[in-house]
């Protein structure tokens, strides 16, 4: 099977993420915000255990999402490659 060409790929989003209970309030908060449809097209997973990538053109729903949940999510850095968000 041919690669796909580098402007057909997804780009990505780095969000270092700090709060409690990351990897569940993180798909409750995506799920409340942008629902199912929104879920899928973000393109959501994790890295490590505080470090989420997420397509590019939906880093300002992530962001709205974790700031309307209860529970407080906030993101700390937001970069384009996982050595940018070390840098800060």
């Amino acid at each position: 099977m041919k690669s796909l060409k580098p402007s057909m790929r997804e780009k990505k989003r780095y969000l270092l993420l700090k709060g409690e209970n990351l990897k569940k309030n993180v798909e409750k908060a995506v799920l409340e915000g942008i629902g199912v449809i929104g879920s899928s097209k973000s393109g959501m997973s994790w890295i490590k255990n505080n470090v989420l990538s997420v397509n590019r053109e939906v880093v300002n729903n992530i962001r709205a999402c974790f700031a309307i949940f209860p529970e407080k999510i906030s993101v700390i850095r937001v970069s384009g490659t996982l050595k940018g968000l070390k840098k800060g």
